[in-house]
């Protein structure tokens, strides 16, 4: 005892100060490693926008993660190094060779709970506010370390490449894309986005990577005008037309030679019938030709977000999709465009449909042909691949090879398929059964 308290003179309470101040160092170090990269750098540029203070320093931290983390692990080695080398020195004073063990479990229990799971435990609850508060003079530490940083980031490379893996620092890990797209997934998951949300947000997303083809109206359906036909039928059907816009052709349906607008029409019928003094017949003098506007032609293949800013650009909201070999396609407006971020947008003029996804007798989903695996993904919360085919029935047929006939049962990507209904080559209507889904609700 006499030993013991002969030994804590100055220059004890100097050495238990200094692993004192070691330890607050490590667990500054830690904490701002945490802080950094758990830290939004969204957040940060947008508190950066704002002017406040430490998020610009913040942010231009994050640009080189690798040389941030390098410095900060540096840091924190020197110091927890030194401060388990002045511990094991004070405790082989104070108690002889047994304080080499002692200082073993004293020190790995103070650097655990107070510069390790203390500071990170804060930082990752509170990461822009942390990542704001150490930015400044963490950019200091990364400037000094900054030599030491890049001999060893060499060596880590050289050593990697030794073993066949090549680093690219300025390639990024997962795109921004990719980033936001997993975390609406996992905030839907969680229940703090809905649905809806989460599919908006997601098709606003995915424009660049559709195309006008994935959208469009096809061929088949397109109500078109024949301008052979005479002018008293031509004003009937666009006047008992749910659509604004007619494509108007000559001889062949497919030979588009220009886009009549009803209020066009409507407005040379007033006034040719002004002119005549009232009377309808007036009517047969109209030009057609002259009053049709010419057609938007726009490729298959054009991206959505691309064709959404031509369609600002020319102030239209109407084209005419042909493929590679110039035949016509289909058709696309803005409003498809926009029906598929904010979903399907109807007027009192729009044409009443039958639901495009039904319940049937036995739990099965009964749905179109035409209907496209996008949208029964997003009506249904399924992954069904949409890679090799648009539509359901194009899937169907994908997977089998061939045209399926009435009353087929096929099996894929963790669904049972039916054929219900088929129109020449045409696979028009089919049940639709998750096996996962029925399985999991069976095992509950």
């Amino acid at each position: 005892m006499g030993d013991f308290a002969t030994s804590i003179d100055t220059a004890f309470w100097i050495t238990t100060g200094g692993i004192l101040l070691l330890l607050v160092i490590s667990g500054f170090f830690s904490g701002s490693e945490t802080a950094l990269t758990a830290s939004s750098r969204g957040k940060l540029k947008a508190q950066a926008d704002k002017g406040v203070t430490g998020a610009d320093s913040a942010l231009k931290l994050t640009e080189d993660s690798e040389r941030m983390i390098g410095a900060i692990l540096l840091g924190n080695n020197l110091v927890n190094i030194l401060a388990a080398s002045l511990a094991t020195a004070l405790f082989t004073r104070l108690f002889g060779d047994s304080g080499v063990a002692l200082a073993t479990l004293v020190m790995t229990l103070l650097v655990l709970i107070f510069a390790e799971v203390l500071p990170k435990t804060y930082a990752i609850s509170n990461p822009e506010t942390a990542a704001l508060r150490v930015a400044a003079p963490l950019r200091f530490v990364v400037a000094v370390f900054s030599p030491v940083v890049s001999v060893v980031r060499f060596i880590v490379r050289r050593v990697l490449a030794l073993f066949g893996v090549n680093i690219d620092p300025d390639s990024a890990i997962m795109s921004v894309h990719e980033e936001i797209a997993g975390t609406l997934a996992l905030g839907h998951s969680s229940g703090s986005v809905e649905k809806e949300h989460r599919d908006r947000l997601l098709g606003a997303l995915d424009l660049s990577e559709r195309t006008v083809e994935e959208i469009m109206l096809h061929r088949s359906k397109i109500e078109v005008v024949n301008v052979d036909d005479p002018v008293e039928d031509i004003i009937a059907q666009c006047i008992n037309s749910p659509h604004s816009r007619l494509p108007m052709y000559r001889e062949d349906p497919e030979n588009i030679i220009g886009i009549l607008y009803a209020r066009d029409l409507v407005r040379e019928m007033h006034r040719l019938v002004l002119e005549a003094e009232g009377k309808y017949g007036a009517v047969r003098q109209l030009d057609l030709n002259a009053l049709a506007r010419p057609p938007y032609f726009v490729p298959d293949t054009t991206p959505l977000d691309e064709q959404m800013k031509e369609f600002l650009r020319l102030r239209r909201h109407f084209a005419l999709v042909v493929d590679e070999y110039g035949a016509l396609h289909g058709l696309i407006t803005l409003e498809d465009i926009l029906e598929e971020i904010v979903g399907e947008i109807e007027d009192e003029y729009d044409t009443t449909h039958a639901p495009e996804v039904e319940e049937g007798p036995d739990g099965d989903v009964l749905v179109d042909g035409a209907m496209t695996i996008r949208d029964l993904n997003r009506a249904m919360d399924w992954s069904l691949p949409d890679e090799e085919a648009v539509t359901v029935a194009g899937l169907v047929i994908h997977e089998a090879q061939s045209i399926p006939e009435e009353g087929q049962v096929f099996s894929f990507h963790g669904c049972r398929f039916k054929v219900l209904a088929r129109e020449g080559n045409r696979v028009t209507r089919l049940s639709i059964r998750n096996i996962d889904t029925a399985r999991r609700e069976r095992d509950v």
